[in-house]
């Protein structure tokens, strides 16, 4: 491109686009160089044309020459045409790379519809594999909101966008070794599309959520309607904003700066709204658990040293929650939002004008790192720990989600998680909130018939759930409710491959089986339409670091702890109440002992062994409790069946199967396990019927319930 004209050019591009560029570009002389770039639009690469700071050739379509617009472009730069199909293409971009002239390539080789990352092909990580180039990767943000993309639907395009060009550092591929040449190149591909999802991750915006709530708002503008609950309203990015706003200048009142305040809603959009309000107004909301009853609340409220408890009358009396409120508002304020609401002044109102006006210059400025929310665990082995998650954990792990799967502006979430659970609140409600896709929360995963009936009636594409949860939606739905479903993703607790196999022969759909935990804010793994394998939670997300600690008695697999900026800022616990403690694993600090005995296979899928409580230590041998479970339910896939163990005389501990199948018997676990060639140490020889599991609120087995029945006689351990 002849000096003038790119300088008119770019001039041109900085003031109608607003074109600024994050980064440092490397220094390009005497390397071998691969530039890859995510596709937008048709501006991609005359963007590139014109702010590298060094000449560079353009691999394209051989199509691409052949339309006259496109062909007066290609005139301003040096490219080569190519074919894919060609057997001799990727000889010719090697030997371009080798001459040592830095080349630019898409590798997902078209523009992307969705506005998340595509395929990913693997002749140009062959290509840097076998020249051993630097690959420097390079987001491009912004140009699919121009009329220049191929994006579709209801997704908010714009003649002149801001644009945003991320430098990230530079990365090689190693050549892979062994197997035959097509295995080499899909390892390398594999490797390629890791660092481009690591770009996606690595570029986000850093920021508070109240901040992302902003932006997507920009974006989207203030009249768009994406959020939906039971009452059948639609509330648009302004309605939010209102709400937001409003509800944290009265939380304001009654509560002081950095004060934990408990919710006690459900599933509704002014709850959604209150916990950002009281983030915007530098208040932490500690999300109560209404399923926990009185104790457990109770445990929650002295472990985050609340004084005020927020909840609804309405939300009350629907839930019958009477006796449990009656009984928190013994000790601690309880304020009922009916009447928060009421006490809206002229003056609030006023405010409220302002602040929706410029919201930025009228509440206090946060932090990333300021606490966000504290959510509490599950309590399923344990007294639960209340867990401090900062903003930037969360905005982190909507990022790392968003790299790996696509969301498109054609999709519609519908959650039915708990807000109070971490994937209810990050994946199930703030991600689609924050990204611009449309959401219908509903009030209980419980209503089994009703649920999927929903999903056929608002045309929901987008489905999270417990296995359990997932087992009872297929049991009642149509096999026509779930028709315009992409995704199902499943978390929480292990996914049963008898609930696998029933999505897929009753609805054609695969369940993406997901892994995490509320201290990672909570996703850690997940497997993808890209990156799926049976058995597995998939890879793990951008960001995130591992390593096993070695287990006595586990030979293939490890203790698994993890670190990223999606892990939290520490633990609230009931015998330091208030106190922020900051954990670390033997690693070091900033790492997560998840607890779990996993294995991680070559190209990075993870298997869940089980959690390290969930082994017993029967004649000196570690042994699982899940296989046991697993045993279970290859004898019986239909039934309920949980394991736990008690303390044995002569073996130190033994195994106790609960399960509602009377006809279970020793003998015929014990033939599955020869014919799975599990250890036999793994059948349980206790085994009794129940008329169904404990479960907590989130779905989950209550092993602490089951443990108190374990270590009770067999005819007095199982309740009537």
């Amino acid at each position: 491109m002849k000096p003038l004209i790119a300088l008119l050019l770019r001039a041109l591009f900085r003031v109608l686009f607003r074109v600024h560029i994050k980064g440092q570009w490397p220094q390009f002389a005497q390397r071998r160089t691969l530039i890859i770039a995510n596709h937008e639009s048709f501006l991609d690469g005359m963007l590139l044309g014109l702010f590298l700071p060094v000449r560079a050739v353009f691999v394209v379509h051989t199509t691409v020459p052949q339309k006259w617009l496109f062909r007066q472009v290609l005139k301003l730069v040096d490219y080569l045409p190519v074919d894919p199909t060609s057997p001799m293409a990727i000889k010719h971009v090697v030997k371009l790379v080798e001459s040592g002239q830095p080349v630019v390539i898409f590798p997902e080789g078209r523009i992307t519809e969705t506005g998340s990352l595509m395929k990913v092909y693997d002749g140009p990580a062959f290509v840097a594999a076998r020249t051993g180039a630097d690959i420097l990767p390079v987001r491009l943000e912004g140009p699919s909101r121009s009329y220049f993309s191929r994006m579709g639907g209801n997704y908010p395009r714009r003649w002149f966008p801001e644009i945003q060009l991320t430098v990230m550092p530079l990365e090689t591929i190693a050549m892979p070794q062994g197997g035959k040449s097509r295995e080499r190149r899909r390892l390398a591909g594999e490797a390629l599309r890791k660092i481009m999802q690591h770009m996606l991750f690595a570029s986000r915006p850093i920021g508070t959520l109240f901040d992302a709530l902003l932006d997507a708002a920009a974006v989207w503008g203030r009249s768009y309607r994406l959020l939906e609950d039971m009452r059948q309203e639609e509330y648009s990015y302004g309605d939010i904003l209102k709400m937001t706003l409003a509800l944290g200048r009265l939380v304001a009142k009654i509560t002081t700066e950095g004060e934990r305040v408990g919710l006690l809603m459900p599933n509704m959009a002014p709850s959604l709204a209150l916990m950002l309000g009281c983030t915007v107004q530098r208040r932490i909301p500690a999300m109560l658990n209404y399923t926990a009853g009185l104790a457990g609340l109770d445990s929650a409220c002295q472990v985050a040293t609340l004084k005020t408890v927020i909840t609804s009358r309405a939300f009350v009396a629907a839930a019958q929650l009477d006796s449990v409120v009656t009984g928190l508002a013994e000790k601690y304020r309880v304020v009922y939002l009916e009447d928060l609401r009421a006490g809206l002044t002229l003056g609030d109102k006023l405010w409220l004008l302002a602040a929706l006006s410029k919201p930025r210059a009228f509440v206090p400025k946060g932090r990333p790192q300021d606490p966000a929310v504290v959510l509490f665990t599950s309590g399923s082995e344990g007294v639960p720990k209340g867990v401090v998650l900062t903003h930037q954990n969360l905005l982190t792990n909507m990022a790392q989600i968003r790299a790996v799967i696509d969301f498109a502006a054609t999709d519609k979430f519908l959650n039915a998680l708990p807000i109070f659970h971490a994937f209810g609140l990050t994946a199930g409600a703030l991600l689609p909130l924050m990204t611009g896709t449309k959401l219908f929360i509903y009030p209980s995963p419980l209503h089994y018939r009703v649920i999927p009936e929903v999903a056929y009636d608002r045309n929901c594409t987008v489905l999270f759930g417990t296995s359990t949860f997932l087992a009872n939606y297929a049991r009642f739905a149509h096999p026509y409710d779930f028709y315009r479903i992409r995704y199902v993703v499943a978390g929480a607790e292990r996914l049963s491959s008898a609930v696998r196999d029933l999505w897929v022969e009753k609805f054609g759909i695969r369940l993406l089986e997901g892994y995490g935990a509320t201290e990672t804010a909570p996703v850690l793994a997940v497997n993808t339409p890209m990156a799926y394998k049976t058995g597995t939670v998939g890879q793990f997300l951008p960001g995130v670091e591992w390593w096993l600690e070695p287990v006595p008695g586990i030979e293939d697999g490890g203790l698994l702890h993890v670190k990223g900026p999606n892990v939290m800022a520490g633990y609230l616990r009931i015998n330091n109440p208030g106190i922020l403690e900051i954990t670390a694993s033997e690693h070091g600090q900033g790492w997560y002992s998840t607890g779990d005995i996993v294995s991680i296979d070559t190209e990075g899928f993870v298997t869940i062994k089980g959690r390290l409580k969930r082994f017993a230590k029967i004649a000196g041998e570690m042994v699982s409790l899940e296989t046991a479970e697993k045993l279970a339910f290859l004898a019986d896939p239909a039934g309920q069946h949980a394991s736990s163990s008690r303390t044995d005389a002569m073996k130190g501990e033994a195994l106790v199967l609960f399960t509602t199948n009377p006809q279970l018997t020793f003998d015929r676990l014990a033939a599955i396990a020869r014919e799975q060639s599990l250890p036999p140490l793994a059948t349980p020889r206790d085994i009794r019927v129940v008329k169904e599991l404990p479960l907590l609120g989130t779905g989950k087995t209550d092993y602490v319930t089951l443990k108190k029945w374990a270590e009770q006689p067999a005819e007095t351990g199982v309740p009537a």
